[in-house]
C-alpha cells in the first residue's frame, strides 16, 4: 500500500512559521492513469497471464502481440493489435484448412465444403464475431474487437472474455470441420447442420 504525505506551513499572527507536518494515510489507486498506455496496459495483462508469445512489428499496427492461448490445453496463436488511425483493439485467430480436409471434403458428392461454410457461416453469425474466409486459399478468419473507454482503460477480464470467445469459435470451428470430413450424412435441424 502507498501512502501520501502531505506537508503545511502555517503563519501565525505573530508572523512566526510553524511547520505542520500532516501525514494522511491515503491509498494511491493502481488503477492506470490516463498517461498510461494501453499497449502497456495489454502487455501487462498477456504477461500476468502467462500467454504473451512475442510482439507484432508492422506499419499498419500502432501495437500488436501474439499470444499462445489457452495454457494447458490444446495452445493455438491468436494476435491482439490496433490497426493505425482506428480506437479498436482486435483480437483474431487466423487458420487455413489442411489440404487433406479439403480433399475430403470434395470427395463427397453432397458439396461437403459449401455445407460446411455455410453451417460455419451461421454459427459465427449466431455468435456475433467478425469474421472473414478466403475460398482460394482455405482460410478463415475470425475477429473480435474492443474499445478502450474515455480514460484509455481495457478491463482484463473484458479482454480475456473476447480472446476466450474467439478462442472457442476457432476450436467450434475445427469440431465442425472433422465432423464434415467424417459423416456420411449430415444431420439437419431448423437452424441448419448441427444447430
Amino acid at each position: 500500500m502507498k501512502y501520501l504525505e502531505i506537508i503545511y506551513l502555517n503563519i501565525n499572527k505573530d508572523k512566526k512559521i510553524f511547520l505542520n507536518i500532516s501525514i494522511y494515510l491515503i491509498k494511491v489507486s493502481t488503477m492506470p492513469n490516463k498517461n498510461a498506455t494501453i499497449e502497456k496496459l495489454i502487455h501487462g495483462y498477456l504477461l500476468e497471464e502467462g500467454v504473451f508469445k512475442d510482439k507484432i512489428i508492422s506499419e499498419k499496427f500502432d501495437f500488436g502481440f501474439v499470444i499462445s492461448f489457452q495454457p494447458g490445453s490444446k495452445i493455438e496463436n491468436l494476435s491482439v493489435y490496433k490497426p493505425k488511425n482506428m480506437n479498436g483493439i482486435f483480437i483474431t485467430i487466423r487458420f487455413k484448412i489442411s489440404k487433406e480436409k479439403i480433399r475430403t471434403l470434395d470427395s463427397f458428392k453432397d458439396n461437403r465444403k459449401l455445407q460446411f461454410l455455410n453451417g460455419l457461416r451461421k454459427y459465427l453469425l449466431i455468435k456475433e464475431v467478425y469474421f472473414k474466409f478466403d475460398y482460394k486459399e482455405d482460410i478463415i478468419e475470425i475477429h473480435e474487437q474492443i474499445f478502450p473507454d474515455k480514460e484509455n482503460f481495457i478491463s482484463k477480464k473484458s479482454l480475456f472474455k473476447l480472446i476466450q470467445k474467439v478462442f472457442y469459435c476457432f476450436l467450434f470451428s475445427n469440431q465442425l470441420l472433422d465432423e464434415y470430413c467424417t459423416k456420411k450424412k449430415m444431420p439437419k435441424t431448423e437452424l441448419g447442420f448441427f444447430f
